[in-house]
């Protein structure tokens, strides 16, 4: 059962991997879509590629989920209501040792992980509770659940989100708006890119060997979770790549 269709769902970090799969599984539901993101052109091409695609309306709004005045003033701007929030923006930065870090690195995963996703939580959540509806789904990670030696920082974001989520359905406890996560192992997007600074070489080895898992497995998830019937609240899913068994342990097919 379909239970998506005229829904209106705000999608953050929409310009690629997870995010931009999510718009096109939520459009091919016949969600109506809001879609976020520091990158106006792929906004854009995405909105034109959907709309072409489905009959649904899409905006699109441009601007950096880590400053809270431009989510106050894109929210303040809202028309619709949003019945689903996915809360997907969010990145990593290095790979380093706390004692070689960087900390601009730092800043910007607490920044973006966790102040925009709380941010953006906080403005969204009381719209839905005044509404007494709505369902708020935040992509978390295996390393919110588990840490690993390089992560600290990236993990410490994650672990954060996880306790975010748990936090947010308790202060929403009493009413009918759901809160869940989605917690991926290795997912092939621009993810490694990001972290290591736009060496792709680099990035491309961290997929070496196995099969990862794409953004369109995550994204079906999240559309599986926003489509369950009003009375089911899924609170996590932690879905990995059939080759990874932990945050750190992955087996990878030896090179001929």
């Amino acid at each position: 059962m379909n239970r998506l269709q005229g829904k209106t769902v705000l999608i953050t970090g929409a310009t690629s991997g997870i995010g931009k799969d999510c718009a096109f599984e939520f459009a091919a539901s016949g969600s109506n879509l809001i879609l976020t993101g520091r990158r106006e052109e792929k906004l854009k091409q995405i909105k034109l590629n959907l709309e072409s695609k489905f009959n649904l309306n899409v905006e699109i709004a441009c601007f950096d989920i880590q400053d809270y005045e431009q989510i106050q003033s894109f929210v303040s701007h809202l028309t619709t209501e949003v019945d689903i929030l996915v809360n997907n923006a969010g990145l990593s930065r290095g790979l380093d040792p706390i004692f070689e870090a960087d900390q601009n690195d730092w800043n910007e995963m607490i920044d973006t992980n966790i102040k925009g996703l709380v941010g953006m939580t906080r403005l969204i959540a009381e719209k839905m509770k005044a509404q007494n509806s709505g369902h708020i789904i935040n992509v978390g990670s295996i390393a919110g659940h588990e840490s690993y030696a390089g992560g600290v920082v990236y993990a410490a974001t994650k672990h954060a989100v996880k306790a975010i989520t748990e936090a947010t359905k308790k202060d929403l406890h009493g009413t009918n708006v759901r809160v869940s996560m989605v917690s991926p192992g290795l997912v092939e997007t621009e993810f490694s890119i990001v972290r290591f600074h736009g060496d792709e070489n680099r990035a491309k080895s961290v997929y070496d060997g196995f099969d990862p898992l794409v953004g369109q497995d995550i994204a079906e998830i999240i559309v599986f979770i926003a489509n369950r019937p009003a009375h089911v609240n899924i609170m996590d899913v932690i879905v990995l790549p059939t080759a990874q068994s932990s945050a750190t342990m992955v087996h990878r097919n030896e090179k001929n």
